[in-house]
């Protein structure tokens, strides 16, 4: 039983260890390719347009809610929770059965 637990854990370690992982490459490629898109603005127009800030913006926001999920600041994104939920409702439903029988 003990190597089942210690099995499921290193699961879930490596399974937030990609998340992490996931996250740093985008927020890599974000750094990149804006700050492309920002010199080819300037070469362009010298910034009197700053078009690069749209995607800057768009592509920002879901940057945001990348590390939000990656970091775990929100419980509802976390796996513990949905798991606790899961056990929560199989309760009521056993609960349910059992007041029926």
């Amino acid at each position: 039983m003990k190597n089942f637990e210690e099995q499921k854990r290193y699961e879930r370690a490596k399974e937030r260890v990609d998340e992490l992982k996931k996250f740093y490459n985008n927020l890599f490629s974000y750094v990149i390719i804006i700050g492309f898109l920002a010199g080819l603005n300037y070469y362009q127009n010298e910034w009197r347009n700053p078009w690069f800030l749209w995607a800057a913006l768009g592509w920002g926001i879901g940057l945001a809610f990348h590390a939000v999920k990656a970091y775990r600041i929100n419980p509802m994104f976390d796996k513990d929770w949905e798991e606790r939920r899961i056990r929560k409702y199989m309760e009521e439903e056993d609960k349910e059965k059992q007041l029926w029988e």
